[in-house]
């Protein structure tokens, strides 16, 4: 999540090399780099049809409008429902995705925060057909 924060913000270069720079930074470990990586994968090459996914669902928000924890959070749950299971990730129980998703927006974000993110994926997932 801080890694798609952080490309969201330095609006610059490609999400999977500053994620490279943030994960030296932070001096993330192999087994957390290995778990991270497909759902970066799936960003760098569906971050259009993810943003449009969650855009369909924010009727009354674009998505430069949401804020930057938000929209990275909600990113990252929805690449999880979309591509789960698929030759990029592994499978994640829909639900776990969307609570771990709450659980970071209520982290890095706020009560507000996570109730917003529950909401759109939530119904992410009932449009998928996953709940």
């Amino acid at each position: 999540m801080q890694a798609i924060y952080a490309w969201d913000v330095v609006h610059r270069g490609s999400i999977v090399a500053v994620t490279q720079r943030l994960w030296d930074d932070l001096a993330l470990g192999a087994e957390e780099r290995a778990f991270a990586t497909p759902l970066i994968r799936m960003l760098e090459l569906h971050g259009a049809e993810i943003d449009g996914a969650i855009a369909e669902l924010t009727t009354n928000w674009r998505m430069e409008r949401v804020g930057a924890i938000e929209r990275a959070v909600l990113r990252l749950g929805a690449a999880e429902l979309m591509w789960n299971g698929s030759d990029l990730r592994a499978v994640t129980p829909p639900r776990v995705a969307i609570q771990e998703s709450v659980l970071l927006a209520e982290r890095f974000g706020s009560e507000e925060s996570a109730r917003f993110v529950n909401g759109v994926l939530d119904a992410l997932a009932r449009k998928l057909g996953r709940i």
